[in-house]
């Protein structure tokens, strides 16, 4: 029997939605920062997916120039009703302190492929939107609501629902709170679904750390009242050494056969995290637990018999590593080319960028054919424009690589190769230039410092030729990354360093922007004088190892 091994999305792909249209699967995941807004994935058989369409990608649906780390796209919910897809989305403006500034909207297209509409505005009262497809044909919208006058940090106030007009492109009619979820609090992340005379109800409860869980309800009537399933959680990996963490925030579906398959959020963390040592180093003793892969993308098999709540296929409430594939024909995809070359064609499917719908002010494919060329804006800490271009990383251990061309004229000047998670997260080989502008090379790194956030220099400034292409390359290992250079015509030169790669992680640090993403690897250009200075890079690979 032809086996699901987990997670089917590795690296940054948390809060999956999933969807059948005839023999198409697509599941949509959360972007947060990253530019175009919302992955869809593709598959046929459940088992190989292909990354097909991020369709919030001009200005009309999506400006996040301002947004925090972790704050833009949160969960969305993908559905299909009347020949139409409809994609439902949050974009967050504020996610610390009491408030949270969380904006719903809608767009719809005929196609994944899209054309996809100008989005409807839905509301603000709290994230984690879902819109549900009734028998009779109406349409409601689901979302947890946001209390910010609870005192503690339980200030989800439960899971509410408005009817939305198709006529009069807005809700209509009474907001109801139909649930307010179980001990294991938070609850968030609706999905509503019709069978056998119930509405069932699944939710997302613990938050999104290693408490987390799938909770599930049902009521004969829509708006309630929701009886909690005597199970309470149809997942948590809570209190498990499973090697799948953080497993909640779910989302059902049907196959052809009429099997049922539940992909849900999990993460991987590093077993040198676990406390478990890794070559006789164990590198957190305290056993804090790191996963630079960001929340992931899994799957279950579920049993879900008439009139019952659904149960995992494999028994208990934890998520499994491996799970039986439905009975479909294989339908695997060409892989991801190692090495991207750029050309006027447009960027390779692996690359986004932060928060801009303009991204012509960041990047060019044009002004030197075969070359990228990043035009030095914000500091690594911008919250605007920030001319990062990057992949996600999808493996514990890789190799990655790039060719910079780039005369700086100053210190202010520096652009090169970054290990990636948020402004506060980042280990950086720049080229730059002294005070006097002789050519160099260093290492900006922020492992996760917060509150001071004071870049570290790990290295000794290395002088450059004046002249002359430059490689960058890294080669990271489950928690340990070390940067390496060569000049034209050189060899290789390891700079004699190791950094701590699980601090580009969720659960690192404790300042803003913490554990919603995951660890990105790309390439970047900096201008700290305004001027809009240009580096340009001829190649990147990426190669898992």
């Amino acid at each position: 029997m032809t086996e699901i091994r987990n997670p089917i999305l590795p690296g940054f792909n948390p809060d999956p939605s999933i969807l059948r249209v005839g023999d198409d699967y697509y599941i949509a995941t959360s972007t947060f920062e990253w530019y175009p807004g919302v992955q869809i994935h593709h598959s046929r058989d459940l088992v190989n997916w292909r990354l097909v369409k991020r369709p919030l990608d001009r200005v009309s649906q999506l400006d996040m120039r301002g947004d925090p780390d972790s704050g833009g796209i949160w969960a969305p919910c993908l559905t299909w009703s009347d020949g139409v897809f409809w994609l439902i989305y949050t974009d967050v403006k504020r996610r610390d302190g009491a408030w949270k500034d969380s904006h719903n909207y809608l767009v719809t297209a005929p196609a994944i492929e899209g054309p996809w509409s100008d989005p409807v505005y839905l509301n603000s009262s709290g994230f984690d939107p879902s819109l549900f497809h009734d028998e009779d044909g109406r349409k409601y919208l689901l979302n947890m609501i946001w209390n910010h006058n609870r005192t503690r940090g339980d200030k989800f106030g439960g899971i509410v629902i408005q009817e939305y007009s198709v006529v009069e492109r807005r809700l209509v009619g009474p907001i109801r709170n139909i649930y307010r979820g179980t001990d294991r609090k938070f609850t968030e992340g609706p999905h509503l679904y019709r069978r056998d005379g119930w509405y069932y109800l699944l939710t997302a409860e613990g938050g999104t750390g290693y408490d987390h869980a799938v909770t599930m309800a049902r009521s004969r009537d829509l708006f309630g009242p929701y009886k909690t399933d005597p199970a309470k959680h149809l997942l948590t990996a809570r209190g498990t050494q499973s090697y799948l963490q953080r497993a909640g925030h779910a989302d059902i579906v049907e196959t052809q056969n009429g099997e049922h398959y539940m992909v849900h959020l999990c993460s991987r963390p590093l077993d040198a995290t676990r406390g478990i040592p890794v070559d006789g180093k164990d590198i957190h003793a305290d056993d804090v637990r790191r996963s630079p892969l960001g929340r992931e993308t899994a799957i279950q098999k579920l049993i879900w018999e008439s009139g019952e709540f659904p149960r995992l296929a494999h028994g208990g409430n934890a998520p499994a590593d491996t799970v039986p594939a439905p009975d479909l024909p294989p339908h695997p995809f060409e892989p991801e080319p190692v090495l991207s070359h750029f050309s006027p064609g447009g960027l390779s499917s692996a690359f986004q960028w932060l928060r801009t719908p303009e991204p012509e002010r960041l990047f060019s494919l044009s002004e030197r054919p075969g070359a990228l060329r990043l035009f030095g804006r914000e500091s690594p800490g911008s919250q605007f424009e920030h001319a990062l271009v990057a992949r996600r990383q999808t493996d514990f251990a890789f190799r990655a690589e790039t060719k910079i061309d780039m005369s700086p004229g100053d210190y202010q000047h520096f652009a090169g190769l970054i290990s990636w998670y948020g402004r506060f997260k980042f280990h950086y080989l720049a080229v730059t230039a002294d005070e006097a502008g002789a050519r160099l090379l260093t290492v900006y790194s922020c492992p996760a410092n917060w509150p001071d956030a004071q870049v570290e220099y790990p290295i000794q400034p290395i002088p450059l030729p004046e002249t002359g292409t430059v490689r960058l390359g890294c080669d990271v290992d489950g928690a340990v990354l070390r940067f390496r250079y060569a000049t034209e015509g050189d060899d290789w030169r390891d700079l004699g360093v190791e950094l701590d790669q699980s601090a580009i992680s969720d659960e690192a640090g404790n300042g803003p922007g913490n554990n919603f993403t995951g660890a990105f690897i790309g390439i970047c250009a900096h201008d700290s004088s305004g001027r809009g200075r240009h580096a340009d890079f001829l190649s990147f690979l990426y190669e898992p190892r």
